[in-house]
């Protein structure tokens, strides 16, 4: 990275930006937040293969090229938008991660300026653990929950705002 901040900003995810997210893969460990094959997740209705709730949902996260870098999903909870990301898996470990996750927070303000925001992250994903906290996030809670391969351990992490140097 040049040192530049990336300015992302988040517009609705249409049908060909779901397609190309189910092409990506991850290495190893990240390799389980692949998805599904794109004819499959629309045979089955799952997630953003659900016209329905990919237009409530879903969004895409671009960079100032109009490159698509990212997802976000806006879960809706009583009181709170629970934020699911996912970044390029070229884009990972570059050191974009805060401006990535900054702009998501925006947008889900945007959405729901009464509501808490909070996300979910596997226990043993430090690198996605140091980025939520370095954007504001706090570990709240932390237990297991069903996932396709049993369950696993996840923090569950609340916004809080970003880090200020002032102690006023």
């Amino acid at each position: 990275m040049n040192g530049t901040p990336v300015a992302y900003h988040v517009v609705p995810m249409e049908e060909t930006h779901a397609e190309l997210i189910c092409g990506w893969q991850y290495d190893p460990p990240y390799n389980i937040y692949s998805w599904l094959p794109w004819e499959q997740m629309k045979a089955l209705e799952v997630e953003f293969g659900d016209a329905k709730l990919r237009q409530e949902q879903y969004a895409i996260v671009l960079d100032e090229q109009e490159q698509v870098c990212g997802f976000a999903q806006f879960f809706p909870l009583e009181g709170v938008t629970r934020i699911g990301l996912g970044m390029h898996p070229e884009k990972c470990g570059q050191g974009l991660g805060t401006a990535f996750v900054a702009a998501i927070v925006q947008e889900a303000i945007r959405r729901n300026p009464s509501n808490e925001i909070d996300l979910e992250v596997l226990t043993w994903n430090n690198r996605a653990i140091r980025v939520y906290q370095k954007s504001g996030f706090v570990i709240h809670d932390t237990y297991e929950r069903q996932t396709p391969s049993g369950l696993k351990p996840f923090h569950c992490m609340v916004y809080e705002g970003p880090r200020t140097q002032m102690n006023n």
